[in-house]
């Protein structure tokens, strides 16, 4: 989505921290820690006029990207994706073409493959006239993508309005997906007048890849800002923003058990009051009982990008961690290692340019040294810089703008870890 908080949402995240840039504010004493080496090039399957990259671990531990772009001969949008392995790339397959294809700079297409083999992509159809009228459709692949299933859309409630910022998830053997749903945007739940809420929907998809009825997890949860899940040892979490009567918009997580969604917990109470969406969801990662939320807030009018992280499968988040380094835009994402820490990655503004930055986090507040990944854009076009962990290397995808935008990739050796 593109709308911003009507007090300015720009101006607010120009305002600097007051700390010297010296970096994330962990604690004194707390020891420095090895992160990411010197990235390389990898290069990228995406051509010219590409966009919107998504990243994923395949079953094998190849990974997999997805992305929007252009076609050759028609010019309507289609979705690709491709397979990194063995140091190269395998050639690009196109899941969806369509002139109808919602492409937007922070609500994207997916993919992720499913331990049977089935590859899932999800993407955005535009369903009528207006702005945000757009619907969110799945297909499934049994053969690496060569075909799909007939694309379904992930919701049954017909209305004209916004469906995205979807995440997929495995779940007992299975696809599961939630998103933001802007039905009740079109009707109240007694079919009277729209409430404006967004709120938050799950669904599950079965092997043909036709979704089940949604059901609700959140009456009400920030408009436009990324949702994301992960698995744990407990099962199912998934992180989003939230939205209160008051219009406080932190960070939350709700879990799925015993077949039923959890009443949304803060992993911290930030107290953001902002009269508008600020289009900068949170990311999480999980191994076992260990879970890390990463997330960016203006509480107060002062730009932060924070991690916090769980032991109990995140029934409970200790005192978050500050990550950047003093002038943070946000667009972050997370990974989980295997000792327990945790890599972040984020935009932030540094001598008059805006840099992918990532480093290393422990559960105690130790950071490592930032790794500049590159250079990008606090514009809207450069999107949302996505990471992944493919054996010992860390894979990172984004959108370098301009004339010419496309999807850059680099990867770096994971250092200081078992």
């Amino acid at each position: 989505m593109v709308r911003t908080a009507g007090i300015g949402i720009m101006a607010l995240l120009a305002l600097g921290c007051g700390d010297g840039g010296q970096g994330g504010m962990s604690g004194a004493g707390d020891p420095v820690v090895a992160g990411v080496g010197a990235v390389v090039d990898v290069g990228s399957p995406a051509g010219a006029g590409s966009g919107q990259p998504h990243l994923a671990v395949g079953r094998d531990g190849s990974l997999l990207m997805s992305w929007t772009e252009p076609g050759a001969e028609s010019g309507d949008a289609e979705v690709r994706f491709a397979r990194y392995r063995d140091g190269s790339w395998g050639a690009p397959r196109v899941v969806t073409a369509s002139p109808g294809l919602f492409v937007n700079w922070a609500d994207f297409p997916s993919i992720i493959e499913l331990s049977d083999g089935r590859l899932a992509v999800h993407w955005l159809q535009r369903s009528g006239q207006g702005r945000y009228a757009y619907d969110a459709y799945v297909a499934v692949s049994a053969n690496d993508g060569e075909t799909w299933s007939s694309p379904a859309p992930l919701h049954t409630d017909g209305t004209a309005t916004e469906h995205g910022f979807v995440s997929l998830f495995e779940h007992a053997g299975g696809l599961s997906a939630i998103w933001l749903d802007g039905r009740r945007y079109a009707r109240g739940d007694d079919g009277g007048p729209g409430t404006e809420e967004m709120t938050l929907q799950y669904t599950t998809v079965d092997g043909a890849g036709t979704p089940a009825p949604e059901r609700l997890v959140d009456a009400r949860v920030c408009d436009c800002c990324q949702t994301d899940a992960a698995m744990t040892a407990g099962g199912p979490i998934v992180v989003y923003r939230d939205r209160t009567e008051t219009e406080i918009r932190d960070i939350v997580v709700s879990r799925l058990r015993n077949g039923e969604w959890t009443p949304a917990a803060p992993v911290h109470a930030d107290g953001w009051e902002i009269p508008g969406c600020p289009v900068n969801g949170p990311a999480i990662a999980a191994s076992g009982e260990q879970v890390v939320v990463a997330w960016f807030t203006a509480a107060g009018e002062v730009p932060v990008v924070r991690a916090a992280f769980s032991a109990d499968a995140g029934a409970t988040f200790g005192e978050p961690v500050r990550i950047d380094l003093g002038d943070p835009i946000g667009r972050v994402d997370a990974l989980i290692l295997g000792d327990g820490s945790a890599l972040v990655s984020w935009l932030e503004r540094r001598r008059e340019v805006t840099d992918v930055l990532v480093r290393r986090v422990t559960p105690g507040g130790g950071l490592s040294a930032v790794t500049t990944i590159g250079e990008s854009s606090d514009e809207r076009p450069s999107g949302f810089p996505r990471v992944a962990l493919a054996g010992r290397r860390v894979f990172f995808a984004w959108t370098v703008p301009g004339d010419s935008a496309s999807v850059h990739v680099v990867s770096g050796a994971l250092t200081g870890t078992d």
